[in-house]
């Protein structure tokens, strides 16, 4: 008898254990009220600015303690998804809808938190030739949309509810997708509640000695990358691109690694403008069988969080035989590894603060 009772108190004992260390996750929701203005970022919007826009911010974020080893080393951020709406106060712009993934990430001891959300956006209202001539801000329906909040916080001031403050800045694009597309940027104030879900856990610290080398030889990349686009003109038609792109890159730590490498563009779209161009513009002193590839250097970086990344790179033109909003270029977007070889990524391509195309791409890494 004495053994058995022995038996069951260890038994719960590793029962309770068990449990303590498979901790329930802890989840919270929000709500962000928000008004704002749109920034003159281009002059061509002059003429849409003229009241506040407002709307609100949900959001559903699950919190990270350190179960995995990249958690630590970004200060335990969250990873969730929210939703924007947004009332342009103009019937010219419409109203926004938007679905975003977001990671937020803190600092001043989680006092202070930064999210970056991106995503896709739905506009009421877009251009019409015939009913709304005057909105060259959204060309389309669907847009690309990125969110950035910069917000004190402070959770659990009574019981599971808190409270956060701050600035936001919402960015609506269809990166040229279909003209027109001058776009427009949002800053405003935000205040709202946070309600915590679940019971808050400790932080699992790790010693340098349990961390992982990511240290690596240089890899080479062949990218391709697809999707279509359409020129300034208005009802100049949209057209697919392909770019292909090899590269190498090496990896510097757990967060950084360099990538330097060259590509090609086959942008359909600049057949039509240069014979656009050929035949309206003779000024211009272009002819109708141009040539419409370009070949780029880019250089990059990759920022490392788990399986997916954050990409920027900056690219010259060493072949340009058309020119089109100069020869300096850049790429952002994300990349989502799958195993050690095979990715995907949704980048923007630019030049400047003008967007050419969203890009579509499928990757290997050898």
């Amino acid at each position: 008898m004495y053994k058995l009772v022995c038996y069951g108190i260890l038994f719960c004992s590793v029962l309770g254990w068990a449990q303590q260390q498979k901790a329930s996750p802890v989840y919270t929701l929000e709500i962000n009220p928000f008004y704002g203005s749109i920034l003159r970022h281009n002059t061509d919007v002059s003429h849409l600015i003229r009241e506040h826009p407002t709307g609100f911010i949900l959001g559903f974020s699950q919190k990270t303690f350190g179960n995995r080893e990249w958690e630590q080393e970004y200060g335990f951020p969250d990873t969730g998804f929210s939703f924007i709406y947004q009332d342009m106060k103009t019937t010219t712009l419409g109203e926004n809808f938007g679905l975003y993934g977001h990671y937020n990430f803190y600092f001043l001891r989680r006092t202070l938190q930064f999210r970056i959300g991106q995503g896709i956006a739905y506009n009421t209202n877009p251009y019409d030739k015939n009913l709304n001539f005057r909105g060259n801000a959204y060309g389309s329906h669907l847009m690309s949309s990125t969110y950035l909040m910069l917000n004190y916080y402070r959770e659990d001031i009574i019981q599971n509810l808190g409270f956060r403050a701050g600035i936001s800045l919402v960015h609506y694009s269809n990166a040229n997708v279909k003209a027109p597309n001058t776009s427009t940027n949002t800053f405003a104030l935000n205040a709202g509640l946070i309600y915590r879900i679940g019971e808050p856990q400790s932080f699992i610290i790790r010693e340098k000695a349990d961390k992982e080398n990511f240290k690596e030889p240089w890899h080479y990349n062949l990218v391709f990358r697809s999707g279509i686009n359409e020129s300034d003109v208005i009802n100049s038609g949209q057209f697919p691109f392909y770019i292909l792109s090899v590269y190498a890159d090496k990896r510097l730590n757990r967060k950084s690694g360099l990538q330097f490498g060259t590509e090609v563009f086959f942008s359909n779209f600049l057949k039509e403008l240069i014979r656009f161009q050929a035949l309206a513009f003779p000024e211009f002193d272009v002819q109708e069988d141009d040539d419409y590839k370009r070949v780029g250097l880019f250089v990059g970086h990759e920022l490392y969080v788990n399986k997916i990344s954050v990409v920027t790179q900056l690219g010259y033109y060493i072949y340009y035989p058309f020119d089109f909003e100069g020869r300096v270029y850049s790429r952002i977007g994300i990349k989502r590894y799958f195993g050690s070889k095979w990715f995907g990524a949704i980048t923007l391509k630019s030049h400047a603060a003008k967007a050419e195309a969203i890009e579509f791409g499928i990757g290997i890494r050898l």
